[in-house]
């Protein structure tokens, strides 16, 4: 079909060319996001509380027996309960061969703790001894309870203290540090005590001052229920 012109029927069908056509859709208003970022916000803030009273809830649970519920009967307890607890401060102690350590890293068991200068002098020797008694007195939940010995100061402890101290914690601490955190009885000094420390970190306890064999035994029964009470959330090792 000479002359003739082939065409593709296809393109008879085909559209003109013609531009792009875009759809744009509308832009989130500055207020709007600042209001969805105000409840994201306020979601997580909600959720964080909820974990925070989650996590404390066995604690709380454990001091409500103790000292509201008292299990045994008992009328009193012979330690001064802290309300509210103090928290462990985050602050660097070093041990006895000058080495920094956090004092958070006491944290995961509880803690009998005494404070005195290094020279450790009659009254100091005392507390560490009636620390060891009253640790040693909790028979298998002993594992429970670590022995702290907070030095005041830079003096060095004595040669004849260290056989004592082989299985004690013992860190120097800055006075300033010390007494922002414990505090005595009205009308005692910071070393007539021992302290007790739970195993978040929070002192909750101060234990009767200048303590003795009566003392001891008075207390031994304030730990024993303590540790019962906590005996749900709280196993021994950090």
């Amino acid at each position: 079909m000479s002359g003739s012109k082939l065409s593709n029927p296809a393109e008879k069908n085909q559209p003109p060319d013609a531009p792009l056509a875009m759809t744009v859709h509308d832009l989130p208003q500055p207020a709007d996001l600042a209001q969805a970022d105000a409840q994201r916000t306020r979601s997580g803030r909600i959720k964080m509380l909820l974990l925070l009273l989650v996590c404390l809830a066995p604690v709380l649970a454990s001091y409500f027996t103790y000292y509201v519920i008292r299990p045994t009967g008992s009328t009193r307890n012979h330690g001064d309960l802290i309300q509210p607890p103090v928290d462990m401060p985050q602050a660097q102690a070093r041990d006895l061969q000058g080495r920094e350590v956090p004092i958070e890293a006491l944290k995961g068991q509880w803690l009998i703790v005494a404070v005195a200068g290094g020279a450790c002098d009659e009254a100091c020797q005392k507390n560490l001894y009636f620390q060891r008694q009253l640790r040693e007195m909790q028979g298998k939940d002993k594992d429970r309870i670590d022995r702290v010995w907070l030095v005041s100061d830079n003096a060095p402890v004595p040669a004849a203290l260290q056989p004592a101290l082989a299985q004690a914690t013992v860190l120097r601490v800055a006075p300033e540090v010390l007494q922002a955190w414990l505090a005595p009885a009205p009308g005692q000094q910071l070393q007539d005590h021992l302290y007790l420390i739970d195993p978040m970190g929070n002192w909750m306890m101060r234990m009767p001052a200048h303590m003795d064999v009566e003392k001891a035994s008075k207390v031994k029964r304030d730990l024993e229920r303590l540790l019962r009470a906590s005996n749900s959330w709280d196993n021994a090792g950090r």
